[in-house]
């Protein structure tokens, strides 16, 4: 896969990171732009969910780790900077509109999954691929849907 196949702004419609299930914060998007900093080409990533009413961001860079762009390392910026996350992506859909990815464990957050999506409310076809696929993963279960709580 092309690193610039992932730019483009993705909403958690699935997951199971307690950052956007304790309901305080809603609505997440990530916004990946393609960027090279010290001669690698990776991800500007832009975290934003509502929270209170206000937009509020979380600022990071993505490395690949490997020639087919589908595992990263996370790095935040400003205060962020010293905190770091590894993250795949685990499924790729066709039409690349929907990916299912699998983040590791670090001292802030727990190991998890999100189903993210070019479409703020995947169309019929769209959601039963993704059931389909989550089933296949055995993920179906551990994962919540924000479709309802976050994206009205």
């Amino acid at each position: 896969m092309k690193i610039e196949q992932l730019e483009g702004v993705w909403s958690v419609i699935y997951t199971n990171f307690p950052m956007w299930l304790k309901g305080d914060k809603i609505r997440p998007t990530f916004t990946y732009i393609t960027e090279e900093r010290n001669g690698i080409l990776g991800l500007k990533d832009e975290v934003n969910y509502l929270s209170n009413g206000k937009i509020k961001s979380i600022i990071g860079w993505d490395e690949s780790l490997n020639k087919d762009n589908t595992s990263f390392m996370w790095r935040g910026e400003g205060l962020k900077s010293i905190i770091t996350s590894n993250w795949e992506i685990i499924y790729i859909a066709e039409n690349l509109d929907w990916l299912i990815i699998h983040f590791e464990k670090t001292l802030f957050t727990p190991e998890g999954y999100d189903v993210i999506s070019k479409n703020k409310t995947p169309n019929e076809d769209e959601l039963t691929a993704i059931h389909n696929k989550l089933r296949e993963l055995d993920l179906m279960d551990k994962l919540t849907s924000l479709l309802l709580s976050s994206h009205e």
